[in-house]
């Protein structure tokens, strides 16, 4: 085979074709092997070019991707990305020349921590076929951050749900953090985000949700940059669905709870809030937790030692420093409806273990995450529209304005 190669490097290989490559490539490989595609160091020339370069690792988010051939034309070129078990391709488009391929996305980037298969045929004029299949591996960034959600995938909500991320790091590329997650509802309907510092973006409607709405929420952080250097790493869908309309008006000075369904009263219960030394915030605090049986120690949000008590039934978390309307059993039952006693609270009688029975039984079996319960004709001031889900106490105008992308 010698004496066929010489002659092969003697003769005018500058004017060879395809077809006469494949000439050469094939008495040189006799019947070791199938014709070595075009690229192969047995293949001069490098018909078919790809970048990033076969065997490139650390490529940048940046680096462009494409597949060109100098004659003949591209006939299919297919682009995987592969990370975490997961195959995506990237949908890419040959030119009408055929002599090129790129992505459909003109601003497309390469995803992070990922490794790119790369598969193009080619045919020269002859019809004459060559293939060539290459891989790069993207830079793994050392820096991560991720956004802890609610509500939780496939619940079913109140009305007055908010979704919520807080960032385990600062964000300040805040723009392209909530570009990168899409928020859709049927029956449709304007969702906004609001950013409360660099840490934390909540999404809401104008109005509250109508009952029956699906809300589906896809997060696409997955290598978006949230801060310099500082790469997202989720790409999930959320589900959820807003059930039935409750909201709940507490009226701190007539110590009453007036709930309604569909803007319909239902009932009205006794109920004891802040004294005056630790009044209970005004305004609209949406359901964020439910617990049977939970531990309230004083110590946790500021009151010392003033009490510990480690079995508070029918608890409902409604901030996030720490005020909640729960079940009462330590206070006498002629309490509620007549005076103000809590550390902030609202407390509704209740019996040692809990019962569904009680009022605060009652109202924690037809509580839902996300229903509303508003506080009026307290002396203290609004609830602030970060503590905990309270959103709903910024008119839609500064809402709007909270915006990124605005």
């Amino acid at each position: 085979m010698n004496h066929v190669a010489k002659r092969a490097r003697a003769g005018s290989a500058a004017v060879l074709t395809w077809a006469g490559l494949f000439t050469v490539a094939a008495v040189l490989a006799g019947c070791t092997g199938p014709v070595p595609f075009l690229g192969d160091d047995r293949a001069p020339g490098d018909a078919i070019r790809i970048v990033p370069t076969d065997g490139a690792a650390n490529v940048g988010a940046d680096s462009r991707i494409e597949v060109t051939v100098p004659d003949g034309r591209l006939e299919r070129v297919r682009v995987t990305r592969t990370e975490d078990a997961e195959h995506e391709e990237v949908p890419g488009r040959i030119a009408r020349n055929g002599r090129s391929w790129a992505p459909e996305d003109k601003g497309y980037k390469l995803g992070l921590a990922g490794k790119y298969n790369v598969e193009a045929v080619a045919v020269d004029g002859d019809g004459h076929r060559a293939a060539r299949n290459t891989t790069f591996t993207t830079l793994v960034p050392k820096d991560r951050f991720i956004g802890y959600f609610k509500p939780e995938n496939r619940s079913t909500v109140g009305t007055g749900m908010i979704v919520s991320f807080d960032f385990n790091r600062p964000v300040r590329n805040r723009a392209s953090v909530e570009k990168a997650i899409r928020i859709t509802a049927r029956p449709a309907v304007e969702v906004v985000g609001h950013w409360f510092g660099g840490d934390r973006l909540d999404f809401r409607p104008a109005r509250y949700w109508k009952p029956g709405t699906e809300v589906t929420v896809d997060v696409g952080l997955r290598d978006v940059e949230g801060a310099p250097g500082v790469y997202g790493s989720q790409r999930k869908r959320i589900t959820f669905r807003v059930g039935r309309s409750q909201t709940s008006v507490v009226d701190a000075a007539a110590h009453t709870m007036e709930v309604r369904r569909d803007g319909e009263p239902v009932t009205t219960v006794p109920i004891t809030a802040g004294a005056e030394s630790t009044t209970t915030y005004n305004g609209k605090m949406v359901v964020s937790e439910r617990h049977e049986v939970t531990r309230m120690d004083g110590r946790t949000v500021g009151f010392g030692g003033e009490y510990d008590i480690a079995d508070v039934p029918h608890a409902i978390r409604l901030t996030k420093s720490g005020t909640f309307l729960h079940g009462n059993y330590w206070e006498s039952p002629d309490t509620f409806g007549t005076d103000n006693t809590s550390h902030g609270c609202i407390g509704l009688r209740d019996v040692k273990g809990g019962s569904s029975d009680t009022p605060a039984g009652w109202f924690f079996e037809r509580t839902l995450v996300g229903d509303v319960v508003q506080v009026v004709n307290s002396a203290d001031k609004t609830v602030a529209p970060d503590n905990g889900l309270g959103g709903w106490n910024l008119g839609w105008g500064l809402w709007k304005a909270g915006s990124a992308l605005r």
